[in-house]
C-alpha cells in the first residue's frame, strides 16, 4: 500500500523472521559466532536465550540457512509442548529417519545407527529447539540422554536450545543438574541500543529497496527507541503502522508525532504513575497512603479501561 510512495520494493518491517532482514549487532554476531563454533566443534550442548522479540527465531534461521552449506543434517524443532514419544516422532521425521518400530528402545538404536552413518561420510547432525522454555523436565531430561550417542572423541549429535530467559530459571532446578553442567556455550540477544536501533531501521529499509535513507526523522528513530524499549519486534510493529500511516496523511519524512500516535494506539506509552505521597500536602496536611494507592490503581485501570472491557467495569465499580 505504501511501498510506491517510500520507494519500496517490498514491506521491510514484517514480523515474520525472514533471515535476510537479521541485523548483526555486535551481540547477535557474538552469538551467531558461538552457535558456529559450537556446533563445528561439536560441542554437543549449546544455549541460546534472549526476552520476547529480540531476534531469537531470526537468528535460528539464519543459522538453518548457514547450516544448509556445512553438508549438516537439521531437525527443527518449533512447538516444544510435546511428550516424549511425540519429541522423538517429530526428531526422526524431520532427519528424515525411517523407523518402522516406535519403541522407543528401537527408535533410539536407529538414530544412533544413523548418526554414526553421517559421522563416517563427514557430515554433522544437528537438533535446534526453540521456544525451549516450554519444554517439561522430562522432556529435557530425554534430550540430555540424547548426548549420550557420541564416538570416544565427540558427540554424534548437536544440540541448539533456544529460548527466554525463563529457560535460565528453569534449567537452574536441581533436578536438571546434569544437563545444566552439560552445556558447554551460552549466548544471548539482547535488545537494541539508540544507535542501534537507528542503524536497524535504515538496514531493513535498504534491504527493501529504500534510495531514500531519510524516510524517518532522526526524532521519529528516538521515539521509536523510547516506545520498543529496543526490542526489535515492536520495533517492526511501530515502524509499519508508522509508515501506512504516514502514507495516509501524505508525510515525507516521517515525524514524531506520527510515531506518538501509533505508541498510543497500541498501548505501548511508558508507566505514568501518580507519585504517593507520604510527607504532607500543600495544606501541611498527611495524605494518607491508601487514598494515594489507589489513586495510582484508578489511573492504571483507566488506561487499560479501553484495552479489557472487564477493567473498565471493575473502575467503574470502584469509582
Amino acid at each position: 500500500m505504501y511501498q510506491e510512495f517510500f520507494g519500496l520494493r517490498e514491506s521491510p518491517f514484517n514480523v515474520n523472521p525472514d533471515p535476510r532482514y537479521l541485523y548483526l549487532t555486535r551481540q547477535t554476531q557474538e552469538a551467531f559466532a558461538c552457535l558456529t563454533y559450537g556446533i563445528q566443534a561439536k560441542k554437543g550442548f549449546i544455549l541460546l536465550t534472549g526476552e520476547v522479540g529480540t531476534g531469537k527465531t531470526t537468528l535460528l534461521n539464519r543459522l538453518l540457512d548457514w547450516l544448509r552449506t556445512q553438508r549438516a543434517t537439521t531437525a527443527f524443532i518449533f512447538n516444544p509442548r510435546l511428550s516424549v514419544t511425540q519429541m522423538l516422532d517429530f526428531m526422526m521425521t524431520d532427519f528424515g529417519i525411517p523407523c518402522e518400530s516406535k519403541l522407543k528402545s528401537q527408535v533410539l538404536l536407529r538414530l544412533n545407527q544413523w548418526l554414526l552413518e553421517r559421522y563416517k561420510a563427514g557430515e554433522s547432525a544437528v537438533l535446534i529447539i526453540d521456544e525451549a522454555q516450554n519444554l517439561s523436565p522430562q522432556v529435557l531430561e530425554e534430550i540430555r540422554l540424547l548426548t549420550n550417542l557420541e564416538t570416544a572423541t565427540e558427540k554424534l549429535l548437536q544440540i541448539v536450545l533456544a529460548g527466554q530467559p525463563e529457560l535460565e530459571a528453569k534449567l537452574a532446578q536441581p533436578d536438571l543438574r546434569q544437563l545444566r553442567q552439560r552445556i558447554t556455550l551460552r549466548s544471548k540477544t539482547l535488545p537494541l541500543t539508540l544507535e542501534e536501533t537507528s542503524g536497524y531501521i535504515q538496514e531493513r529499509l535498504r534491504i527493501a529497496g529504500a534510495t531514500d535513507p531519510d524516510i524517518f526523522s532522526q526524532e521519529a528513530v528516538e521515539a521509536i527507541h523510547y516506545f520498543a524499549r529496543g526490542i526489535p519486534r515492536v520495533t517492526n510493529l511501530l515502524c509499519e503502522h508508522s509508515l501506512i500511516s504516514a502514507f495516509v496523511e501524505q508525510q515525507k519524512p516521517i515525524r514524531r508525532e506520527i510515531v506518538e500516535e501509533v505508541a498510543r494506539e497500541y498501548q505501548l506509552e511508558q508507566p505514568d504513575f501518580t507519585p504517593i505521597q507520604v510527607a504532607g500536602d500543600q495544606n501541611g496536611e498527611s495524605a494518607p497512603l491508601v487514598q494515594s494507592l489507589l489513586q495510582n490503581l484508578s489511573n492504571l485501570i483507566e488506561r487499560l479501561g479501553q484495552q479489557d472491557p472487564a477493567l473498565e467495569s471493575t473502575r467503574e465499580r470502584k469509582s
